[in-house]
């Protein structure tokens, strides 16, 4: 079973081999000798970067979604079990999940034993009469994807790289600085950075990922392959370079960590730099940015972390589709 195909319980005694079959290993081996080639075993969980992602992320369910709504349940059952044999389209996350599929692969020829990869798991809320159109809809295209929001307009991104992108505070930091933003404006942010330079910053909630992303980029670096790593990581953040860019630079470093570049935007729109970057994904804690990168094309993720998620000061944003988070 590959990794982000559906599991399902194993039921008891099933798969144990019987006490008198003499010859079963034999014939275990010939069958699965059929098979023109054997799937990679799916990793443990504990040794596995597990992405959890929706159905309606990966594949667009526009047309499933307008007959559920006007037409009932039951009709939305029926149409599903009579389209059951047509995969859904890709959805926003589709080019998202086919990168961590690429560097899957090269992990897995560079260290064909290690379970250190991608584990993506499917996670749905649909009719259990349609598992078996998400099913053969995996199957048809070998992924299942992540739980974000869509972007206005599709843009073409990297089939071979992955790229992630990160906000600072509230993302990959915690809010503290963001707090006396909002408390104290500018000026006195400015001021308590500089007096506050050289002490980390507290983890945000994105921090984990950060670094799992970044222990799988040092597999490639010790096989001398950095400047070709299928992996590359982007921190993209309102903080300038000049005034308080340092200490977000120096608590990576404090950590261990680093970014592939650091783009200090010192208050500018983010929409437009991600649309050059091209990233698969794109955290932020304010929607207000979230909004801009999908204006942009941008598949972006919100963080719901922090001091911005406060209803007076959250700013209002496009619909997003039911089933993303």
């Amino acid at each position: 079973m590959e990794p982000g195909e559906l599991r399902e319980p194993r039921e008891p005694g099933r798969g144990a081999e019987p006490a008198a079959a003499p010859c079963w290993e034999e014939t275990k081996t010939f069958y699965e000798n059929l098979a023109p080639k054997k799937k990679p075993k799916s990793p443990k969980p504990q040794n596995a970067v597990t992405i959890a992602v929706s159905s309606r992320a990966l594949f667009r369910m526009d047309e499933e979604q307008r007959i559920y709504a006007e037409q009932g349940v039951e009709e939305y059952v029926r149409y599903q079990l009579e389209h059951e044999n047509e995969p859904f389209s890709p959805g926003p996350a589709f080019p998202f999940v086919k990168a961590l599929e690429a560097v899957n692969r090269r992990l897995r020829e560079l260290y064909p034993d290690s379970e250190d990869i991608f584990d993506i798991v499917l996670v749905t809320n649909n009719h259990a009469q349609v598992g078996v159109r998400l099913i053969n809809s995996i199957n048809h295209y070998g992924i299942a994807a992540a739980t974000i929001f869509s972007p206005s307009r599709d843009v073409a991104v990297s089939q071979s790289q992955l790229r992630v992108a990160f906000d600072g505070d509230a993302v990959l930091f915690s809010d503290e600085s963001e707090r006396i933003v909002k408390a104290h404006g500018l000026d006195r942010f400015f001021e308590h950075e500089k007096a506050h330079e050289n002490k980390p910053l507290a983890q945000g909630p994105l921090k984990g990922f950060l670094e799992a992303l970044g222990r799988l980029q040092k597999k490639f670096y010790s096989k001398g392959l950095r400047l070709e790593c299928p992996i590359r990581t982007y921190l993209v953040t309102a903080r300038s370079a000049a005034s308080s860019g340092a200490r977000a630079l120096k608590t990576l470093r404090s950590w261990g960590l680093e970014t592939d570049e650091a783009l200090f935007l010192a208050g500018a729109p983010k929409g437009p730099l991600l649309e050059k970057i091209r990233p698969h994904i794109f955290f932020d804690d304010q929607m207000f940015h979230v909004a801009g990168a999908q204006e942009m094309g941008t598949v972006a993720a919100h963080v719901p972390y922090g001091v911005a998620q406060t209803p007076q000061q959250t700013a209002p944003m496009k619909q997003a589709p039911p089933g993303a988070q």
